[in-house]
Parts: C-alpha cells; sequence; structure tokens
C-alpha cells in the first residue's frame, strides 16, 4: 500500500505539472477540470454543504461467485462486485464551462469514500480498499465500484444434510459514522445474480437485501445498516449416489438373511457382513459430513439402519438355534403350537412339503403301545414244549420294546421337526417386519431429495 501511494503521489504531481499544450482540447478541459476542483479539495472530511445534513450512500451488491463454504469453521468465502453511490457537495461543476465535460474518472483515493465495512468479517486482515477509480459526475453524484473477496461468517445448520438449505447474511454498515451522519440503503430489494457463476455444490435461490437500524449499547445514536441474505441449497445427486443409495441397497439386503434356509450356514455370516459394509460406509460419511451440534439426516439413518441390522442379526442366532434343538429337546409349549404353528404359519403360508397353504399340520398324538402282561392262567417259566404259550408271549414283549423304542424315536423327531417349523415361521415373520422397516426409512429419507 505504501509503494501504491508513492506511486499515485508521483503520478498527481506530474499531472499537475504537466504542461496543457502536451494535451489535446479534451484533455485541457479534464485537467483544468481536476486543478480546479481538487485545488482546495480535502478528502479527510464528509462532503456535505451543512455537517446537521445527512448524507446518503446507496449500496449495491453483485454476486460473482461462491469460492468456498467452509462447514467446519462457518465461514463463507465470496466474490463480490461492490458498488456505492453518493453526492459529494464539493465536487460539483457546470459542463457548459467545461466544454460539454459532464463526468470525469479519478483515482478513489483522491476523493473521500464511506468508511463501510463487512460487519460479519471472518479473517484477521484489515479492510482495505480496492485502488479502482470513480466515476465523478458534474451534479456532485459519485459511483465507486470495486471487487471484493470477502470472508465472513455463517451459521451452518447441517440437520437435514445432505438435503440441508443455509442462509447466511453479510451485512454491510458505516463503522465510525452514525445514523445522523450517514445513512446506508439498498440498491434495489435483492443482490444482483446476473452474473454469477453456478456452483457445483450450492444452487443460490436468492440474495434479498433489508435495511435495518440498530443501536448499540456504546453509542446513543443509530447505526443503520444493510443485511444481503444469501439463500443457498445444497446439490445432494453427488452425495445421493455416492453414500445414500449404497446404504439403501445394503439395508434392503439384510433382512434377505432371514430368508436363507438355516441349513445353508450364511445366515449370520450375511449379518455381519452387511454390518462391516455399513459401517465402512459410515466411515466414509464421517469423513466428508461437517461436525454439527446434531446428528444429521444421513447419520441418523445410517445409525437406524446399522441397529436394525444388529438386532435382526441377533435374532438370526435366536432363530438358529430354534433350528437346531435337538431330540433331547422339550416339545413345542401349547400356546405356541395353537398361536404360531396355528394361526401365524397360516397367515404366513408357512407350510409342509405337500401340504395346502393356509392349512396347519393338526396334532398328532403318539401312540404309547403296552407290553401284554402275562395272563393268570399261563404261568411264567421254562417250558419245554415247542408250541407253548409262555414262547409266544415272550416274543411279544420284544415285539412291544421295539415298537416303543420305533414310537419314541418318531416322537422325538416329530418334536424336532416342530421347532424347526417353528424357526421357519419366525424367519418369515421378521423377514417381513424387517423388510418393511428398512424399505419404509428409505423412502422417507429418499423423499427429501425429490
Amino acid at each position: 500500500m505504501g509503494l501504491q501511494s508513492h506511486h499515485l503521489s508521483l503520478g498527481l504531481l506530474l499531472l499537475f505539472l504537466l504542461p496543457p499544450e502536451c494535451l489535446g482540447a479534451e484533455g485541457r478541459l479534464a485537467l483544468k477540470l481536476f486543478r480546479d476542483l481538487f485545488t482546495n479539495y480535502t478528502s479527510a472530511l464528509r462532503p456535505v454543504a451543512d455537517t446537521d445534513q445527512t448524507l446518503n450512500v446507496t449500496l449495491e451488491v453483485t454476486l460473482s461467485q461462491i469460492i468456498d463454504m467452509d462447514e467446519r469453521n462457518q465461514v463463507l468465502t465470496l466474490y463480490l462486485w461492490i458498488r456505492q453511490e453518493w453526492t459529494d457537495a464539493y465536487l460539483q461543476w457546470d459542463p457548459n464551462a467545461y466544454g460539454g465535460l459532464d463526468a470525469i474518472r479519478i483515482p478513489s483515493s483522491l476523493v473521500w469514500r464511506p468508511d463501510i465495512v463487512l460487519y460479519n468479517k471472518a479473517d484477521a486482515q484489515p479492510p482495505g480498499s480496492a485502488s479502482t477509480n470513480v466515476v465523478l459526475r458534474h451534479d456532485g453524484a459519485v459511483r465507486w465500484d470495486r471487487p471484493a473477496i470477502t470472508r465472513s461468517s455463517c451459521r451452518v445448520d447441517v440437520a437435514a444434510f445432505p438435503f440441508d438449505a443455509q442462509r447466511c447474511g453479510l451485512t454491510f454498515g458505516s463503522w465510525t459514522h452514525g445514523g445522523h451522519q450517514l445513512d446506508v440503503r439498498p440498491h434495489g430489494a435483492a443482490a444482483s445474480l446476473a452474473d454469477f457463476v453456478e456452483n457445483v455444490e450450492w444452487h443460490v435461490l436468492g440474495m434479498p437485501a433489508r435495511r435495518r437500524v440498530l443501536t448499540y449499547g456504546c453509542c446513543s445514536e443509530p447505526y443503520p445498516d444493510v443485511t444481503f441474505t444469501l439463500l443457498l441449497r445444497r446439490r445432494a445427486a453427488a452425495y445421493v449416489c455416492n453414500l445414500l443409495l449404497p446404504c439403501v441397497l445394503i439395508s434392503l439386503l439384510a433382512p434377505l438373511a432371514f430368508h436363507l434356509p438355516a441349513d445353508s450356514g450364511e445366515k449370520v455370516s450375511l449379518g455381519v457382513t452387511v454390518l462391516l459394509a455399513l459401517t465402512v460406509f459410515q466411515l466414509l460419511l464421517a469423513e466428508s459430513m461437517p461436525p454439527a451440534e446434531s446428528v444429521p439426516l444421513i447419520g441418523k439413518y445410517y445409525m437406524a439402519t446399522m441397529t436394525m441390522v444388529t438386532f435382526s442379526t441377533a435374532l438370526t442366532i435366536l432363530i438358529m438355534n430354534l433350528h437346531y434343538c435337538g431330540p433331547s429337546a422339550h416339545p413345542v409349549p401349547a400356546w405356541a403350537r395353537a398361536l404360531l404353528l396355528g394361526h401365524l404359519a397360516r397367515g404366513l403360508c408357512v407350510r409342509e412339503r405337500g401340504e395346502p397353504c393356509g392349512q396347519s399340520r393338526p396334532p398328532e398324538s403318539s401312540p404309547s403301545p403296552e407290553p401284554p402282561e402275562g395272563g393268570a392262567g399261563h404261568p411264567e417259566g421254562p417250558c419245554h414244549e415247542p408250541r407253548c404259550l409262555c414262547r409266544q408271549e415272550a416274543l411279544l414283549r420284544h415285539v412291544a420294546t421295539i415298537a416303543n423304542t420305533f414310537h419314541s424315536h418318531r416322537a422325538a423327531q416329530r418334536c424336532h421337526e416342530d421347532w424347526k417349523r417353528l424357526a421357519r415361521v419366525m424367519d418369515r415373520f421378521f423377514l417381513g417386519i424387517f423388510f418393511s422397516m428398512a424399505l419404509v426409512m428409505s423412502l422417507l429419507v429418499l423423499v427429501q431429495a425429490l
């Protein structure tokens, strides 16, 4: 800044010392006008004829580009074109006296400039003004256009990430002049978006302007300011394709573990594999997701899906224990046989092979044949007669023992089949429950993207 001021002062000195003969007719008139205007002019004082008069400044902002949105540090970086217009009472002339010259362009450092700054500035560098020219008209109207890269604080709410919308305000106002000395007003109802360069991550909905008049605790006079509110909506297509859609597909795959046959040995393996895949995607999400006080929407969806997969895996283990109940297990309780193997099995269409849907197998009663008791008229004991009745009774006792063993084995086998059937009924029931839960959660999240 010191080197630029030195060069500017040297240029002005040469301009004052330059002979008029070295310039053309228009240049001589502009030089004469410049010398007449700035001979006794000072840029240190507010340019009003009456010190009690309020100087009106019109502020116009054009949004050119969104450079960065730092959600972690809550800082918004923008490239703006800022235009300020006011009237300088000491820089007026008659165009007829200068050959019809009604406007000149001079360095902005030569004239008084309003000390309008960005209140919610988020960097440590002092506010500086770009070394651009101002357009000075014969009636004293001054127009100052300058580009600016602003870093402003913005409260980022990522509760609906990646379908969130943000509101970032940029508040401009005078730093030292109160409302009785300098009044700032917006030019139009909103900032201009005519030259905006589209951003790949954010969609700009608008940038309305609002004027406020506040009174601070340090001072009694009011201080007007102009706040431009940038309305942003995140473009969620990349997050849906890379983070959300894989999780939806995995969550719909997890309930299919209930449909796998228990003898395949892959029911628990599928649940654990799905849980590991969700954990990997959760780590990827944590890296791309900005930190916040509340859990974002996609984070809640991931946690709900992982909880559902964890419960489904635990239930799969319990159902497999029912499936592998051995012959020594207790029979299925009567209430479970009536409710689960009866009504629920018919409702879920769980049937034995060859059994029509909607009908359940009637409970079988296991016969218990008893060995014939020896009659009173046929005493037991050794008999040497080949056709003695005692020999036939011994044969019947052996046949009864074999029949009892066979029937007890059949009863144990039927008990085991009942537990297997109960496991299939529970598999079918939880398949419908968890698949419905996964589908509803996925639809609720995907509806936000529409």
